[in-house]
């Protein structure tokens, strides 16, 4: 269960609205840049475990980090689009999956920064959900059914509907 609430918040869905309920217009931002991540690397972002990341944004971050941003096209786009372009897309996209909502640039401005080479870009910021592996392996303990019985006698089982 813990695992398909991983799958599930890492997915498309923003931080602000998969954990506390809260939609804004930033929530589109951070599913567009997810969106663009998968577009570019041709990865799912749930479900990409090849490496010690939990997802594709923290693949992603992990190689923006290490100066290694290209490693993440998709061999297809050798030809199509160029080393500033593609990095510049990465950029963008990584700027869209920020934690915090005021953190990400409007749609507006992502269309701007996407179609205007002549704009600098910021730096991003550590994106959500990429640092989740550490705290699955902590949490899952916390998931194991416990013995609610006073007496010993009787075992109960708390679960939500």
């Amino acid at each position: 269960m813990y695992d398909a609430m991983l799958n599930m918040i890492s997915g498309y869905m923003s931080p602000e609205y998969a954990l506390q309920g809260l939609f804004s217009i930033k929530s589109d931002v951070f599913s567009f840049g997810v969106l663009l991540l998968e577009t570019l690397s041709s990865k799912k972002n749930t479900g990409f475990y090849n490496t010690d990341s939990l997802n594709l944004l923290g693949h992603a971050w992990e190689l923006w980090n290490t100066d290694r941003a290209m490693d993440l096209k998709d061999p297809i786009l050798e030809n199509e689009a160029t080393y500033p372009m593609l990095i510049r897309y990465i950029n963008v996209a990584l700027l869209c999956v920020q934690e915090i909502a005021a953190d990400r640039p409007t749609m507006l401005e992502v269309v701007s920064m996407l179609t205007n080479e002549h704009i600098v870009l910021p730096s991003p910021k550590q994106p959500a959900f990429s640092y989740l592996k550490s705290l699955q392996n902590s949490a899952q303990p916390m998931n194991r059914p416990r013995a609610c019985s006073v007496n010993n006698v009787t075992l109960s089982l708390i679960e939500s509907r």
